[in-house]
């Protein structure tokens, strides 16, 4: 058995379980978001503008250009890909035999093409990070289409090493953008005092790890830096106890961002990328099965030491960096950020390379191995495909590494500019497809002064207004907070992201209020998927607006009971105006953000002004009143005929002609005159006696 077969497979059940998951979530919400009258429909995003289909194909890579051929809508179409998602993904957890490469590359390709039209709803880092990790399974599950294959598979370690590297990548840059972003709370060690209840959305746990005392917040961002800048050069280690332990120091990270918020799927993803870190033996070890394995024990006790060292260095690093000194007698731990930013920059300069160097030597190192594993399989036909397996995956695995130093080196401006042109070439080759890209969590921690929040109000008769309570999101400040990993409310989310700024950097916002308005149900279903609790699930409202307010969790109270409200809140300002149906403001800013064209508008008032009339009668009612025009304009050209005077004709006077022109052009004419009255006989002359006679008739 190879040694990293089973984690192989966890790691493939647990992609195959995650692409379910988000395909079922976005089949929810697909007809709310993108439909024919969501927020922002993706019919939008697809202009058939006659050109071939591989042309259409190649501009934007999506499935959904196949739509007209199949005889379905946009919408339509991309409930089919999400079903056919959530299908495939269902039969490949159920079924080992279909955990396969190909089947993996047909998941790859359905959220790809729902990516292209997603707009900002499918913008977020982790769509991102699902469609790389999506394209590594590609490369890493077996191909048991073709008879043979799966024996010998020699290069397995090569491409689950792409695995491993893109959780470095992650978490690096992850901790690294907290501090370029020099963010005040990163710099002061005071972002968890924040974090907590200003995150999109809390679960309940997030309260009571908001209560907690400054000071473990604070040490808390310490651990937070070392795990995510300094145990990541620990996944490369040859030691395994070492790649243990930084697995260990991961999951207890992810961990405890999955209880205390509501990341959807993302800290899943991050668990599944960890497996690349363990091997057989531990997996083994988990199961409680017995593994057969033949260490060599003479050099335990150099690797216990070297392990000891470099953990040592590691705690000392940070004792020194943060200045971390313990008060006995307060039973406290202090702490500082006892570096520069001038300093940090130098230290990124300097590990940056040796960071890519380091990656070089890693994949090396797993080419070849494999490359002496295959030279050891025994059978001509077994040796040569895995040979040809080994070359096939390794040049696959060596240029995924080279695109992605691409947005690995984004962290640091000096090595990304140093970068052969080769690689951003070919980074751009590829970079609609998102085979690898840039990543940076929590850059800067929002509602220092407050979590900011948008709350929607609707009102029948502008004297009484409701609060819309969306189903996640803070807003009753009685309400617990959710718990609904790891789906992802994508309506939720960029409310969250809406309240950081003004509503016209949220075309969709509008998009939101004026269906509210005309009381789109697939719309309503993404506040409240149960009608009941809509307040105005039985007529749409006639006005809506929407306030911005500040929001924090309540604090404990001193004699031990909870209170009674998670939220307390203060209004802050105006959102966005009262506005209805027909609103002179509402309409601009749909046509001012291309949600409502001029065209359309002019097609749908002129629908209103039909509306109820007969077939028949509309019918007589243009033959007549085209009959009549045309019967006007005639009386109206006999009448023009028989009033207009009759005028002579004169013929043009030489000389009035010669006015008008220049002194230079005059000369010219006459010269030209001339010599035209020598040529024709005496033309000249016969002219002039013309004009005499009309001289006289006049």
């Amino acid at each position: 058995m190879c040694e990293y077969s089973l984690q192989l497979l966890a790691c493939s059940y647990s992609e195959h379980r995650l692409f379910q998951s988000v395909a079922n979530k976005l089949f929810d919400q697909n007809v709310g978001l993108y439909g024919n009258d969501g927020l922002l429909p993706a019919r939008w995003q697809l202009r058939y503008s006659g050109k071939a289909f591989l042309e259409q194909l190649l501009s934007t890579p999506t499935l959904l250009w196949l739509g007209p051929h199949l005889g379905l809508d946009t919408q339509t179409a991309m409930e089919l890909l999400c079903l056919l998602g959530a299908a495939l993904s269902l039969a490949a957890t159920l079924l080992e035999s279909l955990r396969d490469s190909l089947v993996f590359l047909f998941l790859w390709v359905l959220y790809l093409s729902l990516c292209q039209v997603g707009q900002v709803f499918l913008y977020f880092q982790w769509d991102s990070l699902l469609l790389e990790t999506g394209f590594l399974c590609v490369l890493i599950a077996p191909l048991t289409t073709v008879p043979g294959w799966r024996a010998g598979r020699v290069h397995d370690p090569v491409t689950f090493w792409l695995a491993r590297w893109l959780l470095f990548r992650l978490m690096f840059a992850s901790g690294v953008v907290k501090l370029t972003s020099r963010c005040p709370t990163w710099w002061g060690l005071t972002a968890l005092t924040y974090h907590y209840e200003t995150q999109c959305i809390p679960t309940p746990l997030a309260w009571f790890a908001h209560q907690l005392p400054v000071w473990l917040h604070k040490l808390s961002v310490v651990a937070t830096f070392v795990i995510e800048i300094a145990v990541p050069f620990l996944f490369f280690s040859p030691l395994r106890r070492l790649r243990l332990g930084a697995f260990y120091m991961q999951v207890l990270l992810q961990v405890l961002i999955i209880l205390s918020g509501n990341y959807n799927f993302f800290n899943l993803l991050t668990l599944t990328l960890c497996l690349s870190l363990l091997d057989d033996q531990h997996i083994y070890f988990w199961l409680r099965r017995k593994y057969i394995h033949t260490p060599n024990k003479g050099t335990h006790f150099q690797i216990r030491s070297l392990f000891s060292v470099i953990w040592t260095l590691i705690g000392y690093g940070t004792v020194t960096c943060f200045d971390l000194q313990i008060d006995w007698d307060k039973g406290t731990v202090s702490s500082r950020t006892a570096f520069t930013f001038h300093q940090f920059n130098q230290f990124l300069k300097t590990v940056t390379f040796p960071a890519v160097w380091l990656g070089v030597l890693s994949l090396t190192w797993e080419l070849v191995t494999a490359m002496f594993r295959c030279a050891c399989v025994q059978g001509f036909f077994r040796r040569f495909l895995g040979t040809v397996q080994w070359t096939v995956f390794g040049a696959a695995a060596v240029s995924m590494f080279a695109i992605s130093l691409v947005p690995f080196t984004y962290i640091e401006y000096d090595s990304n500019a140093s970068l052969w042109p080769g690689l951003r070439q070919g980074y751009d080759a590829v970079g609609r497809y998102q085979l690898v890209n840039s990543y940076g969590l929590f850059r800067r921690m929002t509602g220092v002064g407050g979590r900011p929040e948008v709350v929607i109000e609707g009102s029948m008769d502008r004297v009484t207004w409701t609060e819309i309570e969306f189903m996640y999101k803070p807003g009753n400040l009685s309400a617990t907070p959710a718990v609904i990993t790891p789906h992802q409310p994508r309506l939720d989310w960029q409310m969250w992201f809406a309240a950081l700024g003004v509503h016209s950097h949220s075309p969709w916002f509008t998009s939101l209020m004026h269906r509210l308005l005309q009381g789109k149900t697939e719309v309503i279903e993404l506040i409240q998927s149960d009608m009941s609790k809509y307040p105005f699930h039985q007529q749409p409202p006639m006005y809506l607006r929407a306030h911005r307010y500040k929001y924090w969790f309540t604090e404990k109270l001193a004699n031990g009971p909870f209170p009674k409200r998670w939220w307390r809140r203060v209004y802050v300002e105006e959102f966005y105006p009262t506005v209805h149906l027909g609103d002179a403001f509402l309409e601009s800013m749909l046509s001012h953000h291309g949600l409502k064209t001029a065209l359309v508008q002019l097609v749908r008032w002129v629908r209103a002004q039909v509306n109820g009339l007969s077939a028949p009668l509309l019918l007589w009612s243009l033959l007549f009143c085209s009959a009549s025009i045309c019967l006007l304009r005639g009386l109206q050209f006999e009448v023009t005929l028989k009033t207009k005077p009759s005028e002579p004709t004169t013929l043009p006077h030489p000389q009035e002609d010669k006015q008008t022109m220049s002194v230079e052009e005059v000369d010219e004419e006459e010269e030209v005159e001339d010599d035209a009255g020598k040529k024709t006989g005496g033309f000249k002359d016969d002219y002039e006696n013309v004009e005499d006679v009309t001289d006289e008739d006049g």
